[in-house]
């Protein structure tokens, strides 16, 4: 391996560990996500395109704002998944795009499920499908991008 490989790879481990950081902390703990208020039950929708189909429609009523942090923000949160993900390992599992988007969909599931049961946030299916594609996307732009030096 190159030595700009190695640095390619060493900088990829790095920028990593600081999106998972950052994800857990958005997706858990965040006040500007609402993340501090616990509620007394559980949430969940389990209907696919329900909820991205309500922000669509009712774009007037929720704003453009929650549209874009609601449903674009969900499949860019994933990209950096699917784009590092690759660029960080020598498994063969995770060079392919079948093996990113199954890592990010049981990454995203882990998420939701703790979501669900620590009652912060929902468990969204809707999620799960934005953040899967947002995991697709970046694996797609890494592959534009930095393939020929990391793989």
């Amino acid at each position: 391996m190159t030595k700009r490989k190695r640095r390619v790879k060493h900088l990829g481990r790095i920028f990593f560990v600081l999106y998972i950081v950052c994800a857990v902390y958005f997706l858990f703990f965040s006040d500007f996500m609402d993340r501090s208020m616990v509620s007394d039950e559980y949430r969940y929708n389990l209907r696919p395109f329900f909820e991205i189909r309500r922000f669509l429609t009712n774009i007037n009523l929720v704003g453009r704002k929650s549209l874009l942090i609601n449903v674009v923000g969900n499949v860019v949160c994933f990209m950096p998944f699917g784009y590092l993900l690759p660029t960080i390992t020598k498994s063969k599992i995770v060079k392919n795009v079948f093996g990113v988007v199954l890592l990010t969909f049981l990454f995203s599931l882990s998420v939701e499920t703790i979501q669900l049961v620590t009652k912060v946030g929902a468990f969204d299916v809707d999620d799960l499908i934005l953040n899967t594609f947002g995991g697709l996307l970046g694996y797609i732009f890494m592959r534009f991008t930095i393939h020929k030096y990391t793989v």
